[in-house]
């Protein structure tokens, strides 16, 4: 394997971890704020609302998110090559 198919790899896998925290966040965020405003809401309609609410919001996102990454790992080589060429220009120019 290449430097260059390394170093694809780990920034592949490093932006994998990174969105799946932001979806893991997402669904805790989301579930505790339903539980933190559980009282709030003013009749059993308004949760029945307010939960649907969330949980589309839970389902669209979460699936954008996979779409995304779903993306990144059919065009890996050339978005994470692009991104590695030019950083490595980036790095030759400041020495």
């Amino acid at each position: 394997m290449s430097d260059l198919d390394q170093r694809i790899g780990a920034m592949h896998r490093r932006d994998v971890i990174v969105a799946w925290a932001f979806v893991l966040g997402l669904w805790f965020s989301i579930i505790f704020v339903a539980y933190a405003t559980w009282n709030l809401a003013p009749s059993g309609g308004a949760r029945t609302l307010l939960l649907i609410a969330g949980a589309v919001i839970l389902v669209f996102n979460t699936a954008a998110i996979l779409a995304m990454l779903r993306h990144y790992r059919e065009d890996r080589d050339f978005m994470y090559g692009l991104d590695i060429k030019f950083l490595d220009a980036a790095r030759a120019a400041r020495r």
